[in-house]
């Protein structure tokens, strides 16, 4: 059976990957809306890790309804959140037997609902799989610890291709520098390199 995993390259996503990879035919896909070429990165862990990788290119309208979002909340989880839902609803529509993505128990963004992972699936005759959503982040950073190389750092530095990047970049583009500080929170990022 294929399937299509929602992938930025970062820890989360590959352990998911590894996870899926034992009884699925497994495509690592990032989402992107073609503003950075970040997807890049992602397409060169998923080659590091074995795994096929394709890309899914995003309506730009869904990059400004998002950063519209940020810019009223002042915080960036509900347009992220919109991001990821668009982001799945388009894999769904990809012939793939099932999607996946790599969110966790303890996940703040995105997340998935039991009434969205239902709809999507009854809408589009596909499995929504959330491989480790009974994951917390320690359970998580045991495994990976064993089984991934992974460079870890603040966001601005850390090379990755999760849609952050992308409204990020747009947003800098759009409103400056300062408009990053004053709408993302600090905090750390992680890239795969390799697997061990």
């Amino acid at each position: 059976m294929r399937l299509g995993l929602l992938y930025s390259g970062g820890k989360d996503s590959t352990l998911a990957a590894l996870l899926l990879s034992r009884f699925y035919d497994v495509t690592l896909t990032t989402a992107h809306f073609g503003v950075t070429d970040d997807w890049k990165h992602a397409r060169d862990t998923a080659r590091a890790s074995g795994f096929e990788f394709d890309r899914l290119e995003l309506d730009r309208e869904i990059a400004q309804e998002a950063i519209s979002r940020i810019r009223e909340d002042g915080f960036p989880r509900n347009g992220i959140q919109l991001v990821h839902r668009e982001a799945l609803e388009a894999l769904a529509e990809g012939g793939f037997d099932a999607i996946a993505d790599g969110t966790r128990r303890d996940d703040r963004v995105p997340t998935v609902s039991r009434a969205q992972a239902q709809s999507l699936e009854d809408r589009h005759d596909v499995d929504y799989i959330a491989p480790l959503s009974g994951f917390g982040r320690t359970a998580v950073d045991r495994l990976v610890e064993s089984r991934l190389e992974v460079t870890v750092g603040p966001s601005e530095e850390i090379t990755r291709a999760d849609y952050e990047a992308e409204l990020r970049a747009l947003i800098a583009e759009e409103d400056g520098d300062d408009a990053i500080a004053e709408l993302f929170p600090d905090h750390e990022q992680t890239h795969v390199t390799d697997l061990r």
